[in-house]
């Protein structure tokens, strides 16, 4: 069939628009809230405007291809396999594929690159083993993270497979998770490296983990669960949220018996720290590239190798799998590029001028802007709409949330789900920001919160 340019046209661009402008919806209110808030309250001119807007557009046709690419071929990928291995496999074989798949989403997360980065800029003396973790512990850190997700799997495949309540699995796991963040908030030097075990249960929540993850859940209960539907496949990424806490809190305890503060922060100063180069594929944008591909492709390989040899299937519709996949990867790259350029420049040029509403700022004239309540006042509402907004655009939740819809047949709007994260999310910020302003200890913030959720 021959089709001319005028059919193309008329073919693709309803099938364009309605994953355009669904984006749109997302992102350009982000975009206006933060070029506002900058130009009215902070009174700061926007830099870089024509970068800042390419990037933009490169987040939204990111996040356009790669959640068509999620829908038409990641998720029905991880969906198939957690469908076929526990009819073509035994117990031992499906325990060991998700523990693999576990730690392999873990070192595809794209945010997981940046640990070393972050390294880079902790004050040794400040917080020694918060730097060692970061440095000299780097790789097993995120080994460690990602066994905690490989042990969350296969807890949740055979809740799965066994029928388990998920209420007393998720007790089970707090109980660990509260009592060694009170062990190590009473402890002066341990203390400081709850911030990042917490954080590293965020890791879960990224755009790589949830439709994997999630999928593979869904998969495994519509084939083998005693969920009354595939409805009980969800509920994996909430204890793989809690067990890489559990693992670097622990590997936090043994560094701590293998090598005291001091002698941390000794090595640190007689290491001699020449003058380093950044090497070509560390460099903007060939990094966003990598990491992208990065993202997708080794789990793609592994998954492929998991479907031949061990379920021994093929994939229907395999046409279709691969254009998704190849718009997952193209999608992650773009977005990728646009939001180091983009949002996150953005972002960043915003949020360096906040403190300036209540404090002073050699770089900003006539600050503080306000005084210090309204300041602090405006501040925290920034955080709020800042972590609102971010939220909106996120693949993993715009994922989770289409997931959910689709199971739901349309009875749980995907905006719902959103909507509702995004406020959560928003005001955990505000939280977060308040805890920079006043400097005060993370376990006030989560020891109360938890109490909370378990009462």
């Amino acid at each position: 069939m021959r089709l001319r340019s005028i059919d193309v046209h008329r073919l693709l661009t309803p099938y364009v628009k309605v994953r355009l402008f669904e984006q749109l919806r997302a992102v350009i209110p982000l975009v206006a809230y933060l070029i506002l808030f900058q130009l009215l309250i902070l009174r700061q001119s926007v830099a870089e405007s024509w970068i800042l807007t390419a990037g933009l557009i490169a987040v939204i046709f990111g996040l356009m291809l790669f959640m068509e690419g999620l829908k038409l071929g990641l998720m029905p990928f991880a969906e198939v396999i957690g469908n076929k291995l526990p009819q073509k496999s035994t117990l031992p074989v499906v325990l060991i594929i998700a523990f693999l798949l576990g730690i392999g989403v873990t070192f595809a997360e794209p945010a997981i690159g940046s640990l070393q980065a972050v390294g880079a800029i902790v004050n040794v003396e400040r917080a020694p083993y918060l730097y060692t973790l970061l440095n000299d512990w780097a790789t097993t850190l995120v080994l460690m993270v990602g066994i905690g997700v490989g042990l969350a799997a296969v807890v949740g495949t055979m809740r799965l497979l066994y029928g388990w309540s998920l209420k007393p699995l998720i007790f089970a796991s707090l109980v660990p998770t509260i009592g060694l963040t009170l062990y190590l908030f009473f402890d002066p030097e341990l203390t400081k490296i709850l911030g990042l075990a917490w954080d590293s249960g965020a890791v879960t929540t990224g755009p790589v983990t949830v439709p994997l993850v999630l999928a593979l859940g869904i998969g495994i209960a519509t084939a083998a669960g005693k969920g009354s539907s595939s409805l009980s496949g969800f509920g994996i990424v909430t204890i793989a949220s809690l067990f890489p806490i559990i693992a670097v809190m622990s590997l936090a305890l043994f560094v701590s018996t293998q090598i005291s503060p001091e002698e941390i922060i000794a090595a640190a100063k007689a290491t001699v720290t020449g003058q380093t180069t950044t090497q070509w594929h560390e460099q903007s944008p060939v990094a966003e590239v990598i990491s992208g591909v990065r993202a997708i492709v080794p789990l793609v390989i592994f998954l492929f190798l998991a479907l031949h040899f061990i379920a021994r299937d093929k994939l229907a519709n395999i046409g279709i799998v691969f254009y998704g996949l190849m718009l997952c990867v193209v999608g992650m790259v773009v977005f990728n590029i646009g939001l180091s350029y983009g949002l996150a420049n953005l972002g960043s040029q915003s949020g360096s001028l906040v403190p300036a509403t209540f404090t002073k700022l050699e770089h900003v004239k006539n600050t503080p802007l306000y005084d210090q309540a309204l300041g602090i006042g405006i501040a925290l509402f920034f955080a709020w709409a800042l972590g609102f907004g971010a939220t909106l655009a996120e693949p993993a939740l715009n994922a989770l949330g289409l997931t959910v819809e689709n199971l739901t047949n349309g009875a749980f709007k995907r905006r719902f789900l959103i909507y509702a994260v995004s406020i959560g999310v928003g005001f955990g910020i505000s939280l977060g920001v308040l805890k920079i302003i006043y400097n005060l200890p993370i376990a006030y913030f989560l020891i109360p919160g938890y109490a909370i959720r378990l009462s």
